[in-house]
């Protein structure tokens, strides 16, 4: 690997992801609930919605780890038969 720091960087940053895409969903339903005199349930459904696209992101900036970790197991499994 040409920059070894490059997945420590991308990893860090999967802190302020979960958080940013969390707040602009409660802030967003927050919002919304002031507009349409609706209590919180617009609240609630950014919430929910944040949380997803939290868990979608950190399992894409993930995913090329694991992918490239099973590569390696491959690698070592051949090289012991």
């Amino acid at each position: 690997m040409r920059y070894p720091w490059l997945p420590m960087l991308s990893l860090m940053g999967m802190g302020f992801y979960i958080a940013i895409a969390i707040i602009l969903g409660i802030w967003g339903g927050h919002w919304l609930d002031g507009k349409m005199n609706t209590g919180p349930l617009w609240l609630i459904i950014g919430l929910i919605l944040g949380i997803a696209v939290a868990a979608l992101g950190v399992y894409n900036m993930i995913k090329p780890f694991m992918e490239e970790a099973k590569k390696t197991d491959n690698k070592q499994n051949k090289d012991i038969k």
